[in-house]
């Protein structure tokens, strides 16, 4: 870890999950959504959420989910190749009915095909297989934020890490790179003490859909190689496969286990004096 940050001239950090990685947030958006269903679906609601959270679902961190079909869909992402889909029920698909439904590269669009690379699109998707609207979560997810930032929610700061990157400022360029939108970036950066810390901000990055557009901008506007880059992030679909695609090394911040390797590649469970 250490070898592979000291030899980059710019680290590419996400956000959420990332610089803070409480999860308190996302419960919160999902009990706001729960009081939206019908009283007689407000328990079963419930228990898809923490089976998903706890991995005992199809619709996991990692997948893809289709709220057409209402399907968890896995998609391998150095490739974007489907390949498998399973039911919310856990039956899975038929070979040939996956790749009747799924025959190219999928590509997400925010509406139909959901990467669920953090905490935040678990609600989400449960959300949707309970008939909510998509306005719905919208009004729920900015209640959150609004949330956020009050005294009643407290954000924890990541032992060493404002050190670390004042340390890492003097040799490298430091930039983030985030879906929240400015506003929101700018509030949770001053309640982490990390105001004023990074280069540049790129906010409402729409990553995983411009992440490839997005780091091909800040490395030209830094002057880097991909091979002098790092992406860190918690969302591999997000921050992690793009930047390997493009030829960066990545930091991939995972607690729970997983099986992937690559050469330009490490996962650690925490971010945590990693720096």
């Amino acid at each position: 870890m250490k070898h592979l940050i000291d030899e980059a001239k710019l680290l590419i950090f996400d956000l959420d999950g990332t610089l803070y990685e409480d999860t308190d947030h996302f419960n919160y958006y999902c009990r706001l959504m729960q009081q939206r269903v019908a009283d007689d679906k407000k328990q079963a609601f419930w228990d898809t959420y923490e089976s998903m959270k706890k991995g005992n679902h199809p619709v996991a961190i990692g997948k893809v989910y289709d709220i057409q079909n209402d399907v968890s869909v896995t998609v391998d992402p150095m490739t974007l190749q489907v390949t498998k889909v399973m039911t919310f029920d856990g039956e899975e698909w038929p070979s040939e009915k996956v790749k009747k439904e799924y025959p190219r590269e999928l590509v997400y669009d925010f509406e139909r095909l959901i990467a669920i690379g953090d905490g935040w699109w678990l609600p989400y998707a449960t959300a949707m297989h309970f008939g909510l609207k998509q306005s719905d979560t919208w009004e729920c997810y900015n209640a959150t934020k609004e949330y956020m930032v009050t005294d009643q929610f407290n954000l924890t700061k990541t032992p060493g890490l404002k050190d670390a990157l004042i340390r890492l400022k003097e040799e490298k360029k430091l930039v983030l790179l985030t879906n929240s939108e400015r506003e929101d970036v700018q509030r949770l950066l001053n309640e982490l003490e990390l105001d004023g810390i990074f280069h540049a901000l790129y906010s409402e990055g729409q990553k995983p859909l411009k992440t490839k557009e997005k780091i091909q901008a800040i490395l030209d506007e830094c002057g880097v190689q991909p091979q002098e880059a790092v992406s860190i992030g918690d969302n591999f679909i997000n921050e992690i496969a793009p930047a390997l695609l493009m030829g960066l090394k990545a930091v991939y911040i995972q607690p729970n286990r997983i099986e992937v390797e690559h050469e330009n590649l490490i996962v650690i469970p925490t971010l945590t004096n990693a720096l």
